[in-house]
């Protein structure tokens, strides 16, 4: 996203903001109370307002605060015992080939930043900023507020328009517009940063960044399909000490601006995991590396196609399709024609004949096109291994997934007239008359 770009969408949500938190006092509520400042007004607005002051004040600290970067001579520390992540690649701490720089743990590069961030979240264009160790407390906060300020205006508008319904206090062409409006652009960002509260409310209670939800999502596959053993987050602390992990250690501080603790490059690990395994766990049936110590070197094979124990596939051929050829008929069975009976063109093609495997010649020219695709093999990053089928076997699948047989419908091929009996061709020219008179007198 373009630093334009960006500053629209900020623009963007601030106006709408604004238009959502000050349209409906100015056009609405304001009207309502006669336009006369009194208690009962003060106490409606007064709580309203500062929901969206802390609303406007976490949003602009989620846009201005650096999420945190790596800086550029941290180097990991091998013989810590919480031990450092590694790259699956290179067995080696992980490394950022565009930053050029380690990375700590949990942290990511991002495309848009075009830099690494600490405990990357995720990217938001609404804030045009990336989500990290250092703003994302204030995120949670924002969309905290959020809610807050959403749920009070709904039930604010909804006690305007439940109490309209006198005539003397029903609302003017203005209001109505008004309120419909608010309605309108209130309700359907209520829905959709709920629903986004929601989930990060629950990785916030669990430790876990977007990122990181992802990845246990993919080890729950794993586990459900038997492949590895269920493994422990590493970074679930309890429910208490991972809020205290972003939001502070004082509770009654939460609901403020404050920083979070910690640098961003070291974070605690759960008591009890002792296990060694690294997170996220590795698939067992992935292709495994020659060597698994820290200081192997990957090197690429000398070509991508590969077959077994690296040598190239003797049986590679090329992976476009090709056809059968019409072939021999089979003894017993009649002519098939290739369109059915109602075709315009049935009786007018050339029919063809089953096919007898038995004599089928073994010459690969007779293949053109056959109708299931080869099959392939995924073997890592070294290419696909082509695995070679049986001609016969082949055939009969073809075979199977058509029809019993090649052709689809079967020609009718009429049998010819039978010859006429002595005498009948005589008798077509005896006219009607003479034939009654002649039977008269035969009788």
């Amino acid at each position: 996203m373009g630093r334009l770009t960006g500053r629209l969408f900020v623009f963007f949500t601030t106006c709408l903001i604004s238009f959502i938190a000050y349209s409906s006092q100015i056009f609405v509520i304001w009207p309502w109370y006669g336009r006369v400042l009194s208690v009962e007004l003060l106490e409606l607005l007064v709580p309203f307002n500062i929901l969206v002051g802390l609303l406007l004040w976490n949003y602009r600290l989620c846009v201005i605060t650096d999420p945190g970067s790596v800086p550029y001579t941290w180097r990991p520390d091998v013989n810590d015992d919480d031990g450092y992540e590694v790259k699956k690649l290179t067995r080696g701490p992980r490394y950022c080939r565009t930053c050029e720089n380690y990375k700590p743990p949990r942290a990511h590069h991002c495309r848009q930043c075009k830099r690494c961030v600490l405990r990357m979240d995720h990217h938001c264009p609404w804030v045009n900023n990336c989500v990290g160790h250092f703003n994302y407390g204030h995120f949670i906060r924002f969309l905290f507020y959020v809610d807050l300020a959403c749920t009070y205006h709904v039930v604010m508008l909804s006690k305007r328009v439940m109490n309209s319904t006198t005539y003397w206090d029903e609302p003017s062409g203005r209001e109505l517009i008004f309120i419909v409006l608010n309605f309108a652009t209130c309700i359907p960002v209520l829905l959709s940063v709920g629903i986004f509260s929601l989930y990060h409310f629950y990785s916030l209670m669990g430790n876990s960044t977007t990122i990181e939800g992802w990845e246990k999502d993919k080890v729950a596959t794993l586990v459900r399909r038997g492949r590895i053993h269920e493994v422990k987050f590493p970074y679930n602390l309890g429910v208490r000490r991972n809020i205290e992990s972003v939001l502070g250690p004082n509770p009654l501080m939460w609901c403020c601006p404050t920083v979070p603790p910690g640098n961003g490059l070291k974070y605690p690990l759960a008591e009890g995991d002792d296990s060694g395994v690294e997170w996220p766990p590795k698939d067992p049936d992935a292709y495994i590396y020659p060597d698994e110590g820290r200081n192997h070197q990957f090197q690429l094979p000398p070509s991508p196609w590969t077959y077994e124990n690296g040598t190239l596939n003797p049986e590679l051929q090329p992976t476009g399709t090709r056809r059968r050829r019409s072939a021999q008929p089979k003894a017993g069975e009649g002519p098939f024609a290739a369109v059915p009976p109602y075709h315009p063109a049935y009786g007018r093609q050339e029919s063809h004949d089953t096919y007898s495997p038995d004599s089928g010649s073994d010459d690969d020219d007779e293949y053109e096109h056959v109708g299931r695709p080869r099959e392939f093999v995924r073997r890592g990053s070294e290419g696909y291994e082509v695995r070679p089928i049986h001609r016969e076997d082949l055939l009969r699948r073809y075979v199977e997934d058509r029809t019993t047989e090649p052709g689809r419908y079967q020609l009718y091929v009429p049998e010819p007239p039978s010859e006429p009996e002595s005498g009948a061709e005589e008798d077509e020219y005896i006219p009607l008359a003479e034939k009654v008179e002649m039977w008269r007198t035969r009788s």
